[in-house]
């Protein structure tokens, strides 16, 4: 873990802080990158996985009763 000056406008740090219960600037913060670092792939991100491959069967999958979490935990 590294630290980290930056500037944060304070009537928005607050409002988050209150609104989400959170005790510290640092708890709101992080929980921001968490949001943020879970967010869809961009269209950019999927486009250079072009020609990755893939090792999956798709009509196993969709005979499986339409449920790819099921295919997902076959195993």
């Amino acid at each position: 873990m590294s630290r980290t000056n930056i500037e944060i406008d304070d009537e928005l740090i607050r409002r988050v802080m209150d609104r989400y219960d959170f005790r510290t600037k640092r708890e709101a913060v992080e929980q921001a990158l968490r949001e943020l670092d879970i967010q869809p792939a961009t269209r950019e991100e999927i486009l250079a996985m072009e020609g990755m491959g893939w090792d999956g069967d798709l009509d196993e999958i969709k005979a499986d009763s339409g449920s790819v979490k099921a295919w997902i935990d076959r195993d």
